[in-house]
């Protein structure tokens, strides 16, 4: 199984930008999609934004036009890019892949923390 490491979490200021990767302990070449999460405590866990392997990408509407999905096939890494940032992105973003053979895997987490 796959196995995913995220990083670049941190505390921001509204209006700030991150940038969160998603190392892979394997080749993310052939993964039927790739997506992150975020979760605040005593809440689902939702859907920020998901890359299927046939091309589409969607986002969550509340961050359309802010955050960017993307993937660096040759570092086994995929991102998430997050611009303008709001307190209400706070929360634990996780990164998610799905295998061909329908084998999921999850990271550990990172926090987001969007305060002045």
């Amino acid at each position: 199984q796959v196995q995913l490491m995220e990083s670049g979490g941190g505390l921001v200021q509204p209006g700030g930008s991150l940038r969160l990767s998603c190392a892979a302990s394997g080749s993310i070449f052939r993964v039927n999609a790739m997506a992150w999460y975020r979760q605040v405590p005593g809440e689902q866990r939702e859907l920020v934004a998901l890359a299927h392997s046939v091309g589409s990408i969607h986002y969550l509407d509340s961050v359309k036009g802010r955050f960017t999905i993307s993937r660096d096939n040759a570092k086994n890494t995929f991102y998430l890019q997050m611009n303008s940032l709001k307190p209400e992105d706070t929360a634990v973003y996780y990164c998610y892949v799905q295998q061909p053979s329908g084998e999921t895997s999850w990271g550990q987490g990172t926090q987001v923390t969007v305060s002045s």
